[in-house]
């Protein structure tokens, strides 16, 4: 089977990065009780550069925030959108991002629940146990209005899930008991600031790096 798929096909070898990334600047993160973050997003209705530009900026903030996914709402775009660069259980990366996606329901003989850790960018440094299905597919369209459909199963197919909730206007958060989301948010603020200060320093390194790649391609020139 091929190490890496993206946008839901195979592909011989890809960059650590996302060649997105290098392109985009870091925004920031909402969190958990931001209006943005608990209402449906809109339909992206136009295709063009500005929408190339947020995915290219949704992948930096990603690798910054050192995320599987992140949805357009997560950095204050109430847009169907999310982009993601996730490793299933077999350890197969998938990279990508999805316009409008919409998750297929699965029939119930289909379905397998896995009670596993799951965290949020936007609930930064909490991680709870969260059931879901082992297996995803989602139909959306890519980035120039193209149809677009990626199937995931493991940790890929939560991933999947858990941005599709987010573009729904739903966190984590909203699928555990009362005192389970106490518990989380005690995490967060526990760990908050420790969380956002390797952020910084990751977009300092990561800054440092497109730099160093920039003069490399520009001496080549």
């Amino acid at each position: 089977m091929p190490s890496v798929f993206v946008q839901g096909r195979p592909t011989a070898s890809y960059p650590p990065l996302a060649p997105e990334a290098r392109r985009g600047v870091v925004r920031r993160v909402t969190e958990v009780g931001e209006e943005v973050l608990h209402k449906p997003c809109r339909d992206v209705t136009e295709f063009g550069p500005d929408l190339a530009a947020l995915i290219d900026d949704m992948f930096r903030t990603m690798y910054v925030a050192e995320g599987a996914g992140l949805a357009a709402n997560q950095v204050g775009v109430g847009l169907r959108l999310f982009v993601y660069d996730c490793p299933d259980d077999h350890g197969v990366r998938h990279v990508g991002h999805v316009v409008n996606p919409v998750l297929e329901p699965l029939e119930p003989t289909a379905r397998r629940l896995l009670d596993e850790g799951e965290g949020c960018l936007s609930v930064p440094g909490a991680t709870m146990p969260v059931p879901r299905p082992d297996r995803a597919v989602v139909r959306g369209l890519d980035k120039d209005g193209g149809p677009l459909v990626v199937e995931g199963t493991g940790y890929f197919a939560r991933c999947l899930a858990h941005e599709t909730d987010h573009v729904n206007g739903h966190v984590y958060l909203d699928r555990l008991s009362r005192r389970e989301r106490k518990a989380a948010l005690r995490q967060s603020a526990d760990r908050r600031d420790e969380v956002l200060a390797r952020r910084a320093a990751n977009a300092a390194a990561l800054d440092r790096n497109t730099a160093a790649l920039d003069r490399n391609a520009a001496a080549l020139d």
